[in-house]
């Protein structure tokens, strides 16, 4: 069951960060340069579920005991950051590894 939170975990992170590159790099590019508005309409609510997914999941697993707070904020100030997605989704990869997904952390 631990180890189904933190894939769960894994994959908000890059659902998450997907997002946000597409709003970021793409539509955001497209509505100020191209005039195309329509794409941030679309990207900004489904990034924006996605985020609130992901911080759902995230506190979920840290109430759980299967993540350090500290690093629980660490992966909360990726969310932010473009491509940074990457270290998330490795830092969850190792702990699925290392942890085995038990209680480690409570």
């Amino acid at each position: 069951m631990h180890v189904m939170m933190l894939r769960r975990l894994r994959l908000a992170s890059m659902l998450e960060g997907s997002t946000l590159i597409l709003l970021v790099c793409i539509a955001v590019p497209l509505k100020y340069v191209g005039e195309w508005p329509p794409g941030v309409r679309l990207m900004g609510p489904v990034h924006g579920i996605a985020f609130l997914v992901y911080c759902w999941l995230l506190l979920q697993t840290v109430g759980a005991g299967l993540w350090p707070r500290r690093e629980a904020v660490l992966l909360l100030l990726f969310a932010f950051v473009p491509f940074a997605s990457a270290l998330s989704m490795k830092l969850i990869e190792r702990e699925i590894r290392v942890g085995g997904g038990e209680v480690r952390y409570l």
